[in-house]
């Protein structure tokens, strides 16, 4: 499993023009599932976000997580997060999990952050959809369950 996590300061999603959701502060999530990921990645993955303490406290310091300033989450289904480009020029996606599998963990997932009483606002599986947002720092970072 593989989480592209962003601090921003809002962010939206939309399909055929028509906004899905929206958010202020909190994460842009970009997720991706591989052959062999499971369930306990999920929930591995999900806590470690949860617990991240990647928002200024009042010292200016990276102290405090998205739980204590009661911040939203966007999560975005990217399978292309595990497109090969080692060989041609084509990206190759057979380390990708099949679409029914990964829907079902995308949802297993966004399920794990909201258990925590966190607003997760889903995109639509498997949708072309357009994401706009504004980047706070910017602040990036990569997940990985097996680094997790």
């Amino acid at each position: 499993m593989r989480v592209i996590l962003q601090r921003v300061k809002e962010a939206n999603v939309s399909v055929y023009g028509e906004v899905l959701g929206e958010i202020k502060k909190g994460f842009l999530l970009y997720v991706g599932f591989k052959k062999g990921d499971t369930f306990a990645d999920v929930e591995k993955i999900a806590a470690k976000i949860l617990k991240l303490r990647v928002f200024e406290d009042d010292n200016d310091r990276m102290n405090l997580s998205i739980k204590d300033l009661e911040g939203s989450i966007l999560s975005i289904s990217q399978f292309t997060l595990y497109g090969s480009t080692k060989k041609g020029n084509r990206p190759s996606f057979t380390d990708t999990m099949e679409p029914t599998l990964a829907a079902e963990f995308y949802e297993a997932f966004n399920s794990e952050l909201k258990k925590q009483g966190t607003m997760v606002i889903p995109g639509s599986f498997g949708a072309h959809m357009e994401i706009s947002s504004i980047n706070d720092g910017p602040v990036t970072f990569i997940l990985e369950s097996e680094g997790a």
